[in-house]
């Protein structure tokens, strides 16, 4: 079974920590477009862009949960060590 997939009885999973929540966002074009060029203006993915923007309002409007995990830093995330 994969992770989107549900069948009746099946309880949901719970997330584990770190792992991302995706969202469909359906931006008009021309707001996805001044999203892109702040983004690449502020050497940031248009998600990250986002997400900063999304938790700043948060915070200003006094919402931000607690429990919120920090704003990856830029780039790859780092490879996870094997146990093995």
């Amino acid at each position: 079974m994969t992770r989107g997939d549900s069948s009746a009885g099946d309880e949901p999973r719970p997330r584990a920590r770190g792992e991302r929540k995706n969202v469909l966002l359906r931006l008009d074009p021309a707001v996805h477009d001044a999203l892109a060029r702040w983004a690449s203006d502020e050497l940031r993915s248009t998600n990250a862009q986002i997400e900063f923007l999304l938790r700043r309002a948060l915070a200003d409007a006094g919402r931000m949960p607690g429990n919120a995990g920090r704003m990856r830093r830029p780039g790859r995330p780092p490879k996870e060590e094997s146990g093995a």
